[in-house]
């Protein structure tokens, strides 16, 4: 998926790429930032192939604060 600017139009907002060594890992960092700040929340995990690890994008919006 690619970032536009329909993505981040507005300061405050922002797209995020997860990287971590398991799927739970990243999980738990997605589940941090819903934490703190308004996001897309828990979204799905994927691979690519022939690297390690596995990935993640969340949007934001730091602005707001998130599930407290």
């Amino acid at each position: 998926m690619q970032i536009d600017e329909q993505h981040v139009a507005e300061p405050g907002l922002v797209v995020l790429d997860v990287t971590a060594g398991d799927e739970e890992t990243a999980r738990a960092v997605l589940d941090g930032l819903q934490q703190l700040w308004a996001t897309s929340g828990i979204t799905p995990v994927w691979r690519v192939p022939g690297e390690s690890g596995v990935r993640a994008r969340v949007h934001a919006d730091i602005r707001r604060s998130g599930h407290r």
